[in-house]
């Protein structure tokens, strides 16, 4: 959808952007964040010309856009600011409808636009629309420049820092509303954010920036795992994951060498095996590595005949896991189920690994630990 490629941007002598080159996605919301001065939002303004590159191309659905009138292009592009820049003489009802208007728009669907725009940001229109911007809360009139930046349908929205300007608990309010509001409609969303906390919250990707230069690119989950180096550690936050478990995963944690038999293993042999390994319990597959349940030590001591195959003596367990279950569904099953280790499988019910109540607190302590490391949990 929108590519850059090695676009660099210099005022006088000072170099602004330094032969950046990434790619944004179409239907995806990619947020760019970094300290004061690293780019970010000259980078967000070289997409709709408010701000001409010294070096390199952008392109929109693979045309440059160097060649493109600016009016044009900034029409088919919303723009979320700040201050909202609603028109404080204009009621809430012809600020959304002013890109409408000019493109000539009837009567009949300016007024369906503006109803239907208000609905989206959960503001009444029959209310809202006769009002003025000074009647309004921060948090209600951008809400109102939210729906004016889809006036045209357009399929880029660029926000900078639109959030910033309200208290906490608006702002946790309007993002959760974003992403509930993309989830819909898809755009391709451009972010920019001083915060972490929001860009993880809203985040598809995000781009994080240091003196005109991208450092690291990836999903939520990758940079507050991996993060690429010390810069992005630190800016991260060490512990941030920990404001983020859903990322924390049973593959991150589980044990991937379980003790295993396989069916066909005389009951003799799992408990001597089980002896030498120290284990009270142990996991049974099938030839084909495909997880078939788990016998305890207890069951097959009480086993007359233990001659015969561990199949016979397999419980399928109360529950299992999933690579991808987060660790709050980990303790959630844990709790519930009263287990003291669960199996990880993965779709074609083949063994990846062990998450046991061990590894659920050692990994929970580490919250505790400012540890070099700490986010390869």
């Amino acid at each position: 959808m929108i590519r850059f490629e090695n676009i660099s941007k210099s005022y006088k002598n000072t170099m602004v952007l330094n032969d950046i080159s990434f790619e944004i996605n179409a239907g995806e919301i990619v947020v760019l964040i970094g300290p004061s001065g690293c780019g970010k939002t000259t980078t967000l303004k070289m997409i709709n010309k408010l701000i001409q590159p010294s070096g390199g191309t952008i392109y929109i659905k693979e045309e440059d856009i160097a060649g493109q009138d600016p009016i044009a292009l900034r029409r088919n592009i919303g723009y979320v600011i700040q201050q909202t820049g609603l028109f404080p003489h204009m009621t809430i009802k012809e600020n959304i409808e002013i890109i409408p208007r000019l493109e000539k728009k009837s009567d009949e669907e300016c007024d369906a636009i503006s109803k239907n725009l208000l609905t989206m940001v959960s503001l009444d229109p029959e209310d809202f629309k006769n009002r003025y911007p000074v009647q309004l809360s921060g948090g209600q009139n951008q809400r109102v420049g939210v729906a004016r930046a889809f006036a045209t349908n357009p399929d880029i929205i660029l926000m900078d820092e639109p959030f910033s300007a309200v208290d906490p608990i608006t702002r946790q309010q309007l993002q959760d509303e974003l992403v509930n509001l993309q989830a819909k409609v898809k755009k391709t969303i451009v972010f920019v954010t001083h915060d972490m906390d929001e860009a993880v919250k809203i985040a598809d990707r995000i781009c994080i920036m240091k003196d005109g230069s991208i450092v690291q690119y990836d999903i939520p989950e990758n940079i507050l795992k991996n993060p690429i180096n010390e810069f992005v550690s630190n800016f991260v936050g060490k512990n941030r994951i920990w404001s983020n478990p859903e990322f924390i995963r049973a593959q991150d944690i589980m044990v991937t060498t379980p003790v295993t038999t396989f069916t066909e293993v005389p009951v003799l042999k799992v408990i001597e095996n089980m002896r030498l390994r120290k284990v009270d319990t142990i996991l049974v597959i099938g030839d084909d590595g495909k997880f078939k349940g788990v016998v305890s030590a207890r069951s097959m001591v009480q086993c007359e005949d233990k001659s015969q195959p561990i199949r016979n003596l397999v419980k399928v367990p109360k529950v299992i896991a999933h690579p991808y279950d987060n660790i709050v569904e980990l303790l959630t099953k844990v709790r519930e189920h009263q287990s003291t280790s669960i199996p990880v499988v993965d779709e074609n019910n083949l063994l990846k690994g062990l998450v046991t109540t061990s590894t659920l607190v050692t990994t929970l302590s580490q919250q505790y630990i400012d540890v070099e490391g700490i986010h390869h949990v």
